[in-house]
């Protein structure tokens, strides 16, 4: 779904976020069947980083030498703003959240992708708390 929003916004030079980001993820997840919980989490997720994207993106900028988030293949970056977002802004372990986004870059993305998201992510957990707020 991010990944999608991601293209999107792209196109369309517009950021889905607040309602539009929700009113998204309720079309989508109409469409699936999911426990409670697993859904209110998936939503949690979507929306928390639509609306903290921009920061998100600070936040990876930094920790990703040598690549600008706008250059990144998009299903990369989307992985890292889930990552980046359960270690910053959620109770998910950071340990947790970069296996379960190396997995999701194993599973969707290139050969290479793996390990950046791991080195990336690691990063962002180590130094997580500068400006955090």
């Amino acid at each position: 779904m991010l990944y999608a929003i991601d293209l999107a916004r792209q196109r369309m030079a517009e950021t889905p976020e607040g309602s539009r980001a929700e009113e998204a993820f309720e079309r989508v997840a109409a469409h699936f069947e999911l426990p409670e919980g697993a859904r209110a989490f998936a939503k949690e997720l979507v929306t928390g980083v639509c609306r903290l994207r921009q920061d998100l993106d600070a936040r990876l900028a930094t920790h990703s030498e040598n690549w600008r988030i706008d250059r990144m293949a998009a299903v990369d970056r989307n992985v890292l703003r889930i990552g980046a977002y359960e270690i910053l802004y959620s109770d998910t372990p950071a340990v947790i959240a970069i296996d379960e986004a190396v997995e999701l870059a194993r599973r969707f993305a290139g050969d290479r992708s793996p390990g950046f998201v791991n080195g990336i992510l690691d990063s962002v957990a180590r130094g997580g708390g500068e400006g955090s707020g």
